[in-house]
């Protein structure tokens, strides 16, 4: 978790970016081919963002409109990083977020016209724990406003470069859960082929973080 003082930046930035992933995930999710297993920390991103998953089936509507919020949430934030981050590899990082996340957008979208697939938002999700509020997906719309404006209002520094930085790697914890849960139930076989390709990039995306993150202890 973000450890930044009294500095709600972080909290926001992970939940933000969380919102439409790890609470739309299955709990019984399963392992893509791809090498994704348990042990990329996903258990535990779960109970950090304070998220928890309902138990209800998605649909390839839904998991487009999932991946499709994911993507531009990520590319976003990363154009606002790499003008306000401090440290050139943030900076770096940033940059290679934008153009990679804009990138598998796109693949998204371009296949969702192809197979005639209109975005859906999930069904009512379970936020905060099997026993917190129920909220609509639609709500991720209003946190990806408030991430952007924690991201846009926040000092150039230091603790920027933290908060991102360690909000990436929770984000692509997210992203990896979620692609696992969305292999499992896509029932359309081109679909399941882009999440599976996509994959290995959002690992090295996760393990770049990583490595950035370990510099800053």
């Amino acid at each position: 978790m973000l450890t930044i003082g009294s500095n709600h930046m972080g909290r926001a930035l992970i939940v933000g970016m969380a919102v439409a992933l790890a609470a739309c995930a299955k709990k019984d999710t399963g392992a893509l081919d791809t090498g994704m297993a348990a042990d990329t920390g996903i258990a535990a991103t779960t109970a950090d963002t304070g998220m928890a998953a309902a138990p209800a089936a998605l649909s390839d509507a839904n998991i487009v409109y999932i991946l499709d919020n994911a993507n531009m949430l990520d590319s976003a934030a990363g154009a606002v990083a790499a003008t306000k981050g401090t440290a050139a590899d943030v900076r770096t990082f940033a940059n290679q977020m934008m153009r990679d996340h804009h990138s598998l957008r796109q693949q998204g979208q371009d296949l969702a016209k192809k197979l005639g697939v209109t975005p859906e938002e999930p069904p009512t999700l379970r936020l905060g724990g099997p026993h917190g509020p129920s909220a609509k997906a639609e709500d991720s719309k209003a946190q990806f406003d408030k991430t952007m404006s924690m991201l846009n209002g926040a000092a150039k520094g230091k603790d920027f470069d933290k908060a991102y930085i360690d909000n990436e790697v929770t984000y692509h914890q997210a992203v990896l859960q979620t692609a696992t849960s969305a292999m499992n139930q896509a029932q359309n076989a081109e679909l399941k082929n882009l999440i599976q390709k996509a994959a290995p990039k959002i690992q090295g995306h996760l393990d770049l973080a990583q490595a950035i993150q370990a510099k800053m202890k």
